[in-house]
């Protein structure tokens, strides 16, 4: 007889876990999976993929506007949120759906209950009335839209989650947050044709990208008519008999029909009775764990946004592929979390991979930088404003890529190749050595053979 019910027990069955979940149930063990709410976690459920739908519907209000540059004939449009809504819940249910097969097929059994733990062995399904054990454990829980308690009022922002089961668009909202959620619901919000203001407290949106990314792209938002308010914040959210006003710590006040808080998320470690199995957190409120996503209990390992390494959905499933073939194929793997491409899907979209200018100026004694901007070919035809951003940074010394910066029409897809380059080590000169494929926005990454000086050092030069 078993010393335990489950080889292995998962808590939380998103990205990270479904994959580690079904890679060790492939193996031949004894594997439950344990989710509190969908199957599919957060990208699929309320995150990526319901996001980037709603990315491409509201594209199509630019899409409008320059196929009247190109001649189509002008007509009369207009979006219906409601069956929207209804077809995007039709596909997300499909998804789920696949995950649940695909865990099934594999061997996996799936417990829909919240699990919490009462020791390193032993898992306790609340509201099931039922406890297991399992000789190892994996902690896949995932973060949570995060809204600071200080703020008076704070109760009548929705948060990330909500935004994707509103009954009806607002004409109006205020949005709270510089980051990537943030940005990329503004243009969201504005495509489809809401009133938007984003504030951030910063003095600039996207803290941690490009500095020269993070000023284009607030630039750009704002030709397409987001208001961009730096360095405030709310202090407080009153309601009215129109919707609310957002009390600023500038003075000002920001009528709205709806306040939106993405100001951040935070691993969802609550009511895991991770205490009762000597599991750790960081400074940060994060599962620690090593290398290996191994947490301080000898059993327990951990992966995703949990551990707050990078809380991007592909690393969560590289990191639960790496648990399971370390830990039940017996093959010691570990993630290399450097170098890892990312994408913005705001509008215009981001993609990014490698150091920023500044990470690189500290790192390296000679940086070289290489930066072009320029309206794309679309645009230029019917005389829009848009303009597009690519950077190059490079190790001055001994002439390797260090970084690559696009924001324009399809950068996250031009982002994944130039990551593979990246991650191999590519030099500026094997970089130029490409030819060009034109006409396309690409070429420009390796047509730049002029070092970029900013405006203030190149009168000196």
């Amino acid at each position: 007889m078993a010393a335990y019910d489950y080889d292995l027990f998962v808590i939380g069955a998103g990205s990270g876990g479904v994959r580690a979940a079904r890679l060790a149930a492939m193996t031949g063990a004894r594997v439950g999976v344990a989710e509190e709410h969908r199957v599919g976690g957060t990208c699929v459920i309320r995150g990526c993929v319901p996001k980037k739908f709603m990315v491409y519907a509201s594209e199509v209000s630019q899409q409008l506007k320059v196929a009247e540059g190109y001649g189509w004939s002008h007509a009369e449009h207009s979006f219906d949120w409601a069956r929207f809504i209804a077809d995007k819940d039709k596909e997300i249910a499909r998804l789920s759906g696949i995950y649940v097969t695909n865990l099934q097929n594999a061997g996996a059994e799936m417990v829909h209950a919240k699990a919490r733990l009462k020791d390193a062995h032993t898992v306790e399904l609340v509201d099931k009335d039922q406890e297991v054990t399992a000789e190892k454990i994996l902690i896949a829980t995932g973060g949570r839209p995060w809204k600071p308690a200080d703020v008076e009022g704070i109760e009548h922002a929705i948060v990330s989650d909500d935004a994707f089961h509103l009954e009806r668009l607002p004409k109006s909202i205020v949005i709270a947050g510089g980051g990537y959620i943030a940005v990329e619901f503004a243009g969201i919000f504005n495509g489809l044709g809401v009133e938007t203001t984003l504030v951030h407290r910063g003095p600039n949106i996207l803290r941690g990208f490009d500095d020269n990314v993070r000023a284009h792209l607030a630039e750009e938002m704002e030709k397409r008519g987001i208001k961009v308010i730096l360095g405030c914040q709310h202090k407080a959210i009153e309601k009215t008999a129109d919707g609310y006003v957002s009390r600023m710590s500038s003075g000002a006040d920001i009528p709205s029909e709806l306040v939106m808080f993405a100001v951040g998320r935070e691993p969802y470690v609550e009511g895991l009775g991770l205490e009762s199995a000597g599991v750790e957190l960081d400074e940060t409120g994060a599962v620690k764990v090593d290398a290996y996503s191994k947490t301080t209990a000898s059993n327990i390992w951990a992966v995703g946004d949990v551990t707050n390494r990078i809380n991007l959905t592909p690393v969560a499933i590289r990191e639960g592929a790496a648990f399971a073939e370390t830990v039940f194929r017996d093959n010691p793997t570990s993630f290399d979390h450097e170098m890892v491409a990312a994408a913005v899907f705001s509008q215009p979209p981001i993609g990014t991979v490698g150091l920023t200018e500044a990470d690189a100026r500290h790192a390296c004694r000679k940086v070289d930088i290489y930066l072009s901007k320029f309206r794309p070919m679309k645009t230029t035809f019917y005389g829009g404003d848009e303009r597009c951003l690519i950077k190059l940074v490079v190790n001055g010394e001994t002439d390797q890529l260090l970084g690559c910066h696009v924001v324009g029409p399809d950068a996250p897809e031009i982002i994944q190749m130039a990551a593979i380059a990246l991650k191999m080590g590519v030099t500026k000169t094997q970089w130029d050595s490409t030819c060009a494929v034109h006409p396309t926005l690409a070429e420009e990454l390796v047509t730049m053979r002029e070092k970029y000086l900013p405006p203030e050092l190149g009168a000196v030069a």
